[in-house]
């Protein structure tokens, strides 16, 4: 199959284009880099050994778009081209929502015009509305508490209104995920946030690589086990491969479908950082800091609807997780920027 992968430079596209490639897809990427390298596109076709199509432009511009898809004979989209920082998008709402719904938009729009049928979109565990009750299922609550989650929730709906309408061609699937973490087990791909990272795994990673002096961690007061935040931290390996078992699912279907992926069990902060101490053999310095305004004690998801109609399941552990991250890490210090010939 042809596949467009906007976004496709970025963590989670890079990782899902080597699998698509591994599995026989085409792959044509479309990126603007603004926040990846072109150089990921080299290490992805070194990984694979094979090359991915590749062309600069934003999901935003229409007319990039249809061109893409017609030249390069697509057949489905994987859009992956989106903001995903919650703090930046609650200083900068206007910002997410037009790089975020707006480029959703003209890609659907665009996809319609040329006649591609079939959309996975990365969507979000944002989308749900906080709760007590775990783990979230599909037909949990929905009611997102900050602009990112909002906005990936609106293109969802977006979705599920065109998959209505009378005479429609387009099947559609959101994929709601939860933590992403990890790397390649190549070392090769790995994530490399721009400025500070948002993220526990990354900033840990680069605590241990020397380039931040601590970890803090933002509340020890929660009614968890150890104090600390609990997530659903999910192999970005395990993740790449729900995409392509999704893709493969929709093909030739019609409608608009919604999975949760995700380990369906929880980590604390704390125990994140003691599986990364045993992956990088060192105790790595934090301190406790105050809660932040928004914060859940927990959550993680219930995947057995990926399990049982996608054929999906997580695989890889928490050890493997900071492993392959510390392994990215540690042969990229300073992430993209040491490799060689970026741009």
């Amino acid at each position: 199959m042809q596949v467009l992968v906007t976004g496709g430079a970025g963590y989670i596209g890079s990782h899902t284009c080597v699998q698509l490639l591994e599995q026989g897809h085409d792959v044509v990427v479309l990126d603007n880099y603004s926040n990846s390298k072109p150089s990921v596109l080299q290490r992805i076709g070194e990984l694979a050994g094979r090359c991915v199509a590749a062309e600069r432009g934003d999901v935003r511009d229409g007319a990039v778009l249809a061109r893409v898809l017609t030249e390069h004979r697509v057949e489905a989209v994987l859009h992956f081209a989106g903001l995903k920082a919650v703090g930046e998008s609650v200083t900068d709402p206007l910002r997410y929502y037009d790089h975020n719904v707006q480029g959703s938009l003209s890609v659907l729009r665009a996809m319609q015009q040329v006649g591609v049928p079939t959309l996975v979109f990365s969507s979000s565990a944002t989308v749900y509305a906080p709760s007590e009750v775990m783990p979230l299922s599909e037909s949990a609550a929905l009611g997102p508490v900050n602009p990112y989650g909002r906005s990936k929730r609106m293109v969802e709906q977006v979705m599920e209104d065109v998959a209505r309408a009378p005479n429609t061609t387009l099947s559609l699937c959101a994929l709601r995920y939860f933590n992403p973490v990890g790397a390649h087990p190549s070392g090769r791909l790995g994530e490399d946030p721009q400025g500070i990272p948002n993220n526990l795994m990354p900033f840990v990673a680069q605590v241990a690589v020397g380039r931040r002096p601590t970890l803090q961690v933002f509340g020890n007061d929660y009614p968890t086990p150890d104090g600390t935040g609990v997530r659903d931290y999910l192999h970005v390996q395990d993740l790449a491969a729900g995409h392509v078992a999704a893709l493969n699912w929709m093909h030739g279907r019609s409608g608009f479908h919604v999975f949760n992926l995700g380990t369906g069990q929880g980590q604390s902060v704390l125990q994140v950082l003691r599986a990364f101490e045993a992956a990088c053999g060192r105790d790595l310095p934090h301190e406790v800091a105050a809660r932040r305004d928004g914060d859940l004690a927990y959550y993680w998801a219930d995947a057995r609807k990926a399990r049982e109609v996608l054929g999906w399941q997580a695989q890889l552990s928490l050890a493997q997780m900071c492993e392959d991250t510390w392994r990215w890490q540690s042969k990229n210090p300073q992430g993209y920027d040491d490799g060689e010939g970026t741009s």
